[in-house]
């Protein structure tokens, strides 16, 4: 039978520590003006520390039979007391003390190559101080970077980085990561980034590592180009310039093409004159970033952020494909008008709120079942008894909220009756979405669907529905 005492065994250690008469070596340990000599054994310190360890074998070789003497500058004597006292006792005693000092504490640790210390405490900091860390991100990347040891505090930093990368990107502690940092950040595929902001960033580090360059290329000479290169030649390698938009590609990349090498920039070059052409390189999917329903795009009782994702596109004459379908496109903030449980359903009301305001979305729910439909007005709704005419409306119906992927489009083919204006109509595109009272402060008594004025018929039946709810919004640019 074995039985172990570890308590008692642990004060006497933390006794030895206080005593001034058997010590065998002093450590000086901070910087001018804040420095302390403290008095150790070396043998303790030899079996607990390899770090320890190797110095103090360096040291003997150098200094025989002398008192040993060793120096940690980057180390404040505070911490190191904390330490030592774990190297001797076991002990970990961080009682008032702020989650700052344990992040001090865990960069010592591993500077000494305290892996049990280093453990606990990375463990203990993302289970329990996750918010603080990601209020300091930029002190908890800095001391994460320090050492390739600190595996899970990495971890904890990238995942971070690719949930919420406006904490990271979009601040100005961005230009201070570690190229190994950026590396993990932009070959994610989760990165919740569109890839021109990525390509946007990598070159705002790069431009950081020289700050002698002009950020403008235009004023670049050939040696600029090849410095910058260069810095980024780990980088330029995991940027998706397929995934970016001809305009982008055009405003963006094109005045940096000399950083790209010139078989794949003729390739990008194909590909944006002609998107049929087949390249090497252009198998590159997308990012899968997530459509976050609670993302600050739009305050509706009706959709969601994967139907103002479609309908973003739409407008923006977006193809939707296998590759983009779910990439959330939000380039627009929506500004709710009207809705009509909050409203009412009168077409007073409609034209009280919703005329003279260009680029409107309305989304209709039929009463009974799942189904939405509506249209996009890109000029204004009018009082006035006459059509509005335009070649880019368009009306859509989605079978549930959650469905977009079955979603219709039908573009106007009759621009001079996209929409109808009228004191006695709601939203009227065309004679395709007809809403409209017996007078102007009546509820609405009459919503159908047909096909006339727009390519494809958006509900199979022609039947008279009735409205559980609508909302109509303007788009703004963001």
């Amino acid at each position: 039978m074995a039985t172990q005492f570890f308590s008692k065994l642990s004060q006497n250690y933390i006794e030895l520590l206080k005593d001034d008469e058997y010590y065998d070596i002093t450590i000086e340990v901070g910087e001018d003006p804040n420095v302390k000599i403290f008095r150790a054994h070396m043998n303790i310190l030899c079996y607990r520390s390899p770090y320890l360890r190797r110095t103090l074998d360096s040291n003997k070789k150098k200094n025989d039979n002398v008192l040993a003497h060793i120096k940690l500058s980057n180390t404040s004597p505070e911490i190191f007391q904390i330490v030592l006292k774990y190297i001797y006792g076991g002990i970990l005693s961080l009682d008032n003390k702020n989650t700052s000092d344990f992040l001090k504490v865990l960069a010592t640790a591993d500077k000494l190559i305290l892996q049990e210390l280093v453990d606990y405490l990375q463990g203990y900091l993302i289970e329990n101080e996750s918010e603080w860390l990601e209020q300091h991100f930029e002190f908890t990347q800095q001391i994460s970077s320090q050492s390739n040891n600190l595996l899970k505090l990495q971890e904890f930093c990238t995942n971070l980085m690719v949930r919420s990368p406006e904490r990271v990107l979009k601040s100005l502690s961005f230009t201070s990561l570690s190229e190994k940092s950026l590396i993990s950040l932009i070959e994610s595929n989760d990165l919740q980034m569109k890839e021109i902001e990525v390509w946007e960033h990598v070159l705002k580090w790069g431009l950081s590592q020289n700050p002698t360059l002009n950020p403008d290329p235009k004023t670049w000479s050939d040696n600029d180009f090849k410095t910058m290169k260069n810095t980024l030649h780990s980088c330029l390698p995991l940027i998706r310039f397929y995934c970016l938009s001809s305009k982008e590609f055009s405003q963006k990349v094109r005045p940096f093409q000399k950083l790209l090498n010139e078989q794949l920039y003729e390739e990008l070059l194909n590909f944006y004159l002609d998107p049929d052409s087949v390249s090497s390189q252009n198998a590159q999917l997308p990012r899968k970033i997530k459509i976050n329903e609670n993302i600050e795009v739009i305050c509706s009782r009706i959709v969601n952020s994967g139907i103002v994702s479609t309908i973003s596109r739409w407008i923006d004459k977006i193809t939707i494909d296998d590759k983009n379908f779910n990439v959330s496109y939000l380039p627009y903030k929506f500004e709710l008008l009207l809705r009509g449980s909050r409203d009412g359903f009168t077409p007073k009301k409609f034209h009280e709120l919703c005329d003279n305001k260009p680029n409107t979305v309305t989304f209709i729910k039929i009463k009974g079942t799942e189904e939405i439909v509506g249209g996009y007005n890109p000029i204004t709704w009018e009082s006035s008894d006459n059509w509005g005419k335009t070649e880019d409306s368009f009306i859509f119906s989605f079978k549930n909220k959650n469905n977009f992927k079955d979603s219709i489009l039908s573009k106007v083919i009759d621009p001079c009756y996209a929409f109808a204006n009228h004191p006695i109509c709601g939203p009227k595109f065309g004679h395709d979405i007809i809403i409209y009272a017996q007078g102007a402060s009546a509820n609405y008594n009459v919503a159908q669907c047909s096909k006339r004025h727009y390519e494809k018929k958006i509900r199979d039946s022609k039947d008279i529905f009735s409205i559980e709810d609508y909302e109509v919004f303007r788009i703004i640019k963001r």
